[in-house]
């Protein structure tokens, strides 16, 4: 994509609540604001997919629901029964998490099944699958896309929003090498900025979540081309993962990863993200 329009941007976003504090005021809302910016869809918690549904109905925007979230550490029958409840009650889209531990584990089987269960419990709406990649080394990022398209998934996620840092470039632009062209990509958590989703989208990104959507599309004019099409050139080391790795946060070899993968990052001279 050489340039983004305000039109073409509303359409790749799932505009997101999925805190636990957001009761059915908050809900309301968010459909609101989905129905009059003409957001892709909204994505909340199951508990009010039926609410979201009735608040949406005839809008044209659709309702993602989250299953195993946000952790993915349950049971591929619990997280099947829950997406399935989701499209009964009117769920067009299902937002998994896999078993992360399974994957860092090298039990890819397991991860793959983990999946299937979801996809054929959700049938007819489509699946997403979040990798979590906070947690993930570059090939186990490559090993997770791959399970979830054999698996039957139509899209691959980074992240939940809840882990220890959200969507980075480099993370989407390696799922999209993975995954090919027919398999849709989605960038979440962190995205709070038309340069962001930019950012994102010009990796490969064909959805975004957020929850700052009214703001981001605020930024675009309502006609006519959006950002330029070669952002500007800036320390790579300030968009990715290795400046956010967390010892606190993340798994000890996840985070020595991640440290080495860039020797000359800011973050070594104690700097923070612009």
């Amino acid at each position: 994509m050489t340039d983004l329009s305000r039109d073409a941007l509303v359409k790749m976003i799932d505009h997101t609540e999925l805190r636990a504090s957001a009761g059915e005021k908050r809900i309301a809302e968010l459909c609101g604001e989905a129905r009059a910016f003409r957001f892709h869809a909204v994505c909340v918690n199951g508990a009010y997919a039926r609410f979201a549904a009735a608040e949406l109905e005839g809008s044209g925007v659709l309702v993602c629901v989250v299953a195993g979230f946000p952790l993915g550490a349950g049971t591929s029958a619990a997280k099947a029964f829950e997406a399935g409840e989701a499209v009964r009650n009117g769920a067009a889209e299902i937002d998994m998490v896999l078993n992360v531990g399974a994957l860092r584990d090298g039990r890819r089987g397991l991860v793959r099944d983990d999946i299937r269960a979801v996809v054929e419990a959700s049938r007819p709406a489509l699946v997403k699958v979040i990798l979590e990649t906070c947690y993930l080394t570059d090939e186990e990022i490559v090993a997770g896309s791959r399970l979830a398209v054999e698996a039957g998934a139509k899209f691959v996620k980074t992240s939940t929003g809840f882990g220890a840092f959200g969507a980075f470039p480099d993370h989407v632009r390696l799922m999209r090498r993975t995954v090919g062209p027919e398999i849709g990509v989605k960038a979440a958590g962190g995205i709070r900025t038309l340069r962001d989703a930019w950012r994102l989208i010009q990796a490969g990104a064909s959805r975004l979540g957020m929850s700052a959507s009214v703001a981001v599309v605020e930024g675009l004019p309502l006609e006519g081309p959006g950002p330029a099409a070669s952002p500007e050139q800036e320390n790579p080391c300030h968009v990715c993962p290795s400046h956010f790795a967390n010892a606190d946060k993340q798994p000890k070899a996840v985070y020595e990863y991640y440290r080495g993968k860039c020797t000359d990052c800011p973050h070594r001279a104690g700097s923070r993200r612009s």
